[in-house]
């Protein structure tokens, strides 16, 4: 039988077993366990099809599991044995040296005090280790990077540091955008699965190739290639040795490696550590599913029959309660499940219901408050800014992308271009700036007229076209620019302008104008 045969042949029986099986439980899943496959709610799905229209329904449904499903993308059939268990398969991969010091002991005691974290965290991870472990073997990596996640982010996809590192694979936002990374409003992909796990093998992949060892890219991968290359540097300048024990780095990159070696410790005896696995089958825990058009987050998972929760573990890269099918075309379901949101999406889609989503974008046209924005759309203005997380005292800019509520006469889904480059550009709801003039008094300087009127001096300096230390002439015309609140000068003290303060207070001048 042929691959694209047995493609086939897969998906048809997903989605005939899935007709098979209409009334299992519905119980939501935990939020640190794999949600338990459910079936579609039928409540609010459309009506079966008629036997007449159930043929081309299915094979709408099997083309959108088969595409998912391309061979070289998605899954390996070849390697996938559900008889099989997953920890076996990764530990025939190890590959690298193994480290043995006080780190690596540090590391395994603090995983050991904590079985219950390991617990969850390796029944996350078990969600997509087939995934990760397929894409590893297809480079020829060392398996042991499919377990970098569990000293990363633990297995969250939605995980953001201190530092704002974000996803699963703790993507910074300038690295993610190197490895084509997609974060606008709609999407930030450093959270999604597949793009982030293909950005991290590639990226790892790099760094093997400039350093020629795994330790040393490991390190990379967590310090910064520069850092580490100086680090080299610094040690072949002194004719010490380069390997990673021996370089001179911080403890959070030095504890790095080590975490990683401990995990695999513990992948390879567990019950050294008193830990126990949760048994992890050697085939897709999950399926992609391909959409053609833009559809709410909500309307998806009453096709898939799972609890809004459950969609959002596994497509964590969405922003928004819409998603665009130009820039995200395929969404990841439970294995048993995908079956069952295609053959829901294409009945839905086969009885002609129009567009999927009540959302479309809206370039704003031109720089206005929240206020307006929703009355020109006809939201609330509080939705408005909840729905595009526009904060308080706050204007929207021109040429600024919104999520607004889609029409009737909307017909268009949102185009790629916009999907990709959609961006929310704020600005400060300020009032406008007035006015100061006044003429100089004999001891008035650039510093003491900025004291004054509690601004800058360089701002006193550029409004009056002199240099921050320049001192005024007596009767010298001085322009100032402040908020009405703040117009009246600040008193000084008597030592440094004796009567004149309050003499130049007297006699200034105000006139409402915008700051230059």
């Amino acid at each position: 039988m042929t691959l694209t045969h047995r493609l086939t042949a897969l998906a048809t029986a997903l989605l005939l077993a899935a007709c098979a099986n209409t009334h299992p439980p519905s119980s939501a899943p935990a939020a640190d366990t794999p949600p338990a496959p459910t079936p579609a709610i039928t409540a609010a799905l459309p009506a079966a099809p008629t036997s007449a229209a159930l043929v081309p329904t299915r094979e709408r449904a099997a083309g959108l599991l088969e595409d998912a499903l391309r061979p070289g993308e998605k899954v390996d059939l070849d390697a996938a044995d559900v008889n099989a268990d997953l920890w076996a398969r990764l530990r025939k991969g190890f590959q690298l040296r193994d480290l043995d010091d006080d780190w690596v002991r540090k590391a395994e005691a603090w995983y050991s005090a904590r079985p219950d974290y390991v617990e969850r965290m390796t029944t996350r991870g078990s969600r997509y280790l087939f995934h990760i472990l397929d894409e590893v073997e297809k480079r020829g990596m060392p398996s042991e990077l499919a377990l970098l996640p569990f000293v990363e982010s633990a297995f969250v996809t939605h995980a953001v540091s201190s530092a704002k590192a974000t996803g699963m694979w703790q993507f910074m936002p300038a690295t993610g955008r190197d490895f084509d990374l997609k974060q606008n409003i709609f999407r930030d992909d450093r959270r999604d699965v597949l793009a982030s796990t293909r950005a991290a093998l590639d990226y790892l992949g790099r760094l093997y190739k400039m350093f020629g060892d795994w330790h040393l890219a490991l390190a990379a991968y967590n310090w910064g290639p520069g850092n580490v290359q100086k680090a080299v540097a610094r040690n072949q300048r002194l004719g010490l040795p380069t390997d990673y024990e021996s370089l001179k780095i911080p403890d959070e990159t030095r504890y790095y490696v080590p975490k990683l070696q401990a995990v695999k410790n513990i992948v390879l005896a567990p019950e050294r550590y008193a830990l126990t696995l949760p048994p992890v089958a050697n085939h897709p825990y999950f399926l992609s599913v391909r959409i053609e058009r833009d559809i709410d987050v909500e309307l998806a998972a009453r096709l898939a029959g799972v609890s809004l929760e459950t969609f959002q573990q596994f497509n964590p890269q969405m922003n928004k309660p819409v998603i665009l099918a130009a820039a995200t075309p395929q969404v990841l379901l439970p294995y048993e499940q995908a079956s069952v949101f295609a053959e829901n999406l294409a009945s839905h889609v086969g009885e002609n219901r129009g567009p999927m989503a009540s959302w479309t974008a809206w370039i704003v046209p031109k720089t206005m408050s929240p206020a307006e924005a929703a009355k020109r759309t006809g939201m609330a203005e509080a939705q408005l800014r909840e729905v595009n997380k526009i904060p308080p005292k706050m204007l929207v800019k021109a040429g600024s992308t919104l999520l607004v509520p889609r029409g009737e006469h909307v017909v268009a889904d949102v185009s790629g271009q916009l999907a990709d480059s959609a961006a929310l550009n704020l600005a400060p709801d300020a009032p406008p700036l007035r006015r100061v003039s006044f003429k100089a008094g004999k001891a008035d300087t650039v510093a003491s007229v900025a004291a004054r009127y509690q601004l800058r001096a360089e701002q006193v300096a550029q409004w009056n076209k002199v240099g921050a230390n320049a001192r005024f002439k007596p009767g010298q015309a001085v322009v100032v620019y402040t908020a009405p609140s703040s117009a009246a000068p600040v008193r000084v003290a008597a030592a440094k302008a004796p009567a004149k303060a309050a003499k130049l207070g007297r006699g200034r001048t105000v006139v409402a104008a915008a700051a230059p």
